[in-house]
């Protein structure tokens, strides 16, 4: 039996955040199922099909790691995939009042599916998608912030080589 935990989210673009939460999942389950979510309100810089292109790069060569689109429920994506767990990242206090909600919300729909959260290394808890975007668009530097691969695709999308 195979123990699958589910990592969902935009990611638009990941972060080195989200692949420090990625690779400490690892540790804990024998596959980590990247769920990239569909969202309709938010108006991302990357579709579905770039982030999901992207996402594999950065795990091409990892098979414990599964990148996935999904859209509806959450604990009905993570129970078609067999997933006994969702981990959540939480980088500041601000997001613990929400991600408590969603999970209670969950454990509701889905009383056997556990919510995990985990912290990010410190020198990443004040990363995130949105500020990444926002200093690459004033031609600020994010080395170190996210994989060579989403710089890369940052680079295409807005013009800079």
């Amino acid at each position: 039996m195979h123990r699958i935990a589910v990592y969902p989210g935009s990611f638009d673009p990941m972060t080195n955040g989200h692949t420090d939460i990625v690779e400490r999942s690892k540790q804990l389950f024998d596959k980590v199922c990247i769920g990239v979510l569909q969202n309709p309100q938010k108006r991302p810089l990357f579709s579905v099909e770039e982030r999901l292109e992207m996402i594999r790069e950065i795990y091409e060569y990892d098979e414990s790691v599964q990148v996935e689109a999904f859209d509806g429920l959450l604990v009905d994506f993570a129970e078609g995939l067999g997933a006994r767990a969702i981990v959540r990242g939480l980088r500041a206090p601000t997001d613990f009042e929400y991600e408590l909600q969603m999970a209670l919300m969950n454990r509701r729909l889905r009383e056997r599916i556990e919510t995990l959260f985990m912290v990010p290394h410190e020198e990443f808890t004040f990363v995130s998608s949105s500020l990444i975007k926002e200093v690459y668009s004033f031609g600020g530097s994010i080395e170190g912030l996210v994989p060579p691969q989403v710089e890369a695709r940052l680079a295409e999308k807005m013009g800079r080589h």
